[in-house]
């Protein structure tokens, strides 16, 4: 696909839709648009955009339809795939003034709110409600709820209550040739002709811009109760992770973590985290409700699934201090590996019982190859984070085998009936591995689906395949 540059003119025209603060093209500006929290990659773009209203991003996508310039929709910035990053230049439309929630409709439990809207901001909004809005990514405090959809974020309360695919009910957006639409209606159910809500989640940001979205919410749980489990085993911890759902019990969450991830974390965090020698992994266990009573009989019950699976002791959470204090360790692993070392994460996925095989493959895999990695994720639904530190390697190293090792994890997980990715997206950096998960002729299909909704293929080019 040939794309052309951004004019003198299109920028005045621009300026005129959107204003002129609000048009962006100072290189040292540029660089925070250059890339995201994927690995080490920049890409500049020739322009930022910060529109306001649908409109002016339908007049602005007109423009950069007729005239082939590509276009790359950026949320916070947070992604961990490569899909917010500019390959191809052009102009990036960023959705940082989108940053509304309309209205809190305590009725019909739902809320219509802005693709800016940060993620734990929306949160706290619906709590004061005693309403629930559960998808809960690491980066919360700062990822936009556009860039959830655009990925189906899930996070670690994604075990118990879905991720964000199961709580949006409709969406507006707007096409690459400048049309507006809404994909759905604001109920319940929907069985009216093909489901394109369902198609715009996940889709990455390459068929339309998300511009509001209406998302269904849930009561508020009002109690909840933490626990932290060391094993001596990283095979026994995950072998315990579907014991916990063979003895009948649903947390809300369950982590997996590995010491040196938590060492990392609290490093980074410069809070004091004792780990004895002998423990090679952990689970973070939360159970919520309403009524406290049953919960912590529930997890006195679970706690002797744990003991079952050789669990070294179970350390209950007994203040609100210390649940964010376990929290907060767990929710930064990925940023202090990111601090540590450059890195590649794979968001690796596999039925939840096949969870030990999976982690059992990795650490073969990465002895075969030599390389170090730290391990940890949403151990309830199989999601496990896998990031391959660069440390030691040279760059040949880094940028020959190591993809050899990564495309033998992922054949692992096509081999457990899993996939290549659970919650991160494919962006840029996990497209060439995609035919180890589907076939050229599914491939196909949703190039095709990309070409009715964007016939120039302006929209985030060079994403997902």
């Amino acid at each position: 696909m040939q794309y052309n540059k951004v004019t003198q003119s299109q920028i005045n025209q621009f300026k005129t839709i959107i204003g002129e603060p609000f048009v962006i093209i100072n290189k040292i500006d540029l660089e925070q648009y250059s890339h995201d929290y994927t690995e080490d990659l920049k890409y500049f773009p020739e322009v930022v955009l910060k529109p306001r209203t649908t409109n002016e991003i339908s007049s602005i996508l007109k423009i950069c339809n007729e005239n082939r310039i590509p276009v790359t929709p950026r949320g916070a910035g947070t992604g961990l795939s490569g899909g917010a990053l500019p390959i191809f230049g052009g102009v990036v439309i960023s959705m940082e003034r989108f940053n509304e929630i309309i209205e809190i409709d305590e009725r019909n439990f739902q809320a219509t709110v802005e693709p800016g809207v940060v993620n734990e901001v929306f949160q706290n909004a619906v709590k004061e409600k005693n309403l629930f809005y559960p998808p809960d990514p690491a980066s919360k405090g700062s990822c936009f709820l556009g860039g959830n959809l655009a990925h189906s974020s899930g996070g670690p309360r994604a075990l118990k209550y879905g991720t964000t695919r199961d709580y949006v009910l409709n969406i507006e957006v707007v096409l690459p040739t400048g049309e507006i639409m809404w994909t759905g209606a604001n109920t319940l159910k929907y069985s009216t002709g093909y489901n394109l809500t369902h198609l715009m989640i996940g889709s990455e940001g390459t068929l339309a811009i998300i511009t509001k979205i209406v998302f269904k919410l849930i009561p508020y749980p009002q109690q909840n109760l933490l626990l932290l489990a060391p094993f001596s085993s990283a095979e026994k911890a995950c072998e315990a992770v579907n014991g916990i759902f063979k003895a009948g019990f649903t947390p809300s969450a369950c982590e997996f973590m590995e010491p040196k991830g938590l060492k990392l974390s609290a490093n980074m965090l410069n809070i004091h985290f004792e780990i004895a020698e002998n423990i090679e992994a952990y689970l973070l266990i939360e159970v919520d409700g309403n009524d406290l009573d049953l919960m912590m009989k529930n997890c006195e019950k679970i706690s002797e699934v744990l003991y079952a699976f050789e669990c070294l002791d179970v350390l209950f959470a007994d203040s609100a201090e210390q649940k964010e204090y376990f929290w907060k360790l767990r929710r930064a692993i990925g940023e202090a590996v990111k601090t540590r070392s450059v890195y590649k994460e794979e968001d690796t996925v596999v039925p939840r019982a096949e969870l030990p095989i999976l982690f059992k493959g990795v650490r073969a895999i990465a002895n075969k190859y030599g390389f170090k990695t730290v391990c940890y994720g949403h151990a309830g639904d199989g999601n496990l984070h896998v990031n391959i530190l660069k440390d030691k390697l040279s760059d040949e190293e880094w940028n020959s085998k190591i993809n050899d090792g990564i495309t033998e994890i992922f054949q692992l997980c096509k081999q457990l009936k899993g996939t290549i990715s659970g919650e991160h997206g494919i962006g840029l950096v996990q497209k060439p591995f995609m035919h180890i998960v589907m076939p050229e002729f599914q491939l196909e299909i949703m190039r095709k689906i990309k070409t009715v909704f964007d016939p120039n293929g302006i929209l985030n080019p060079g994403k997902i395949f």
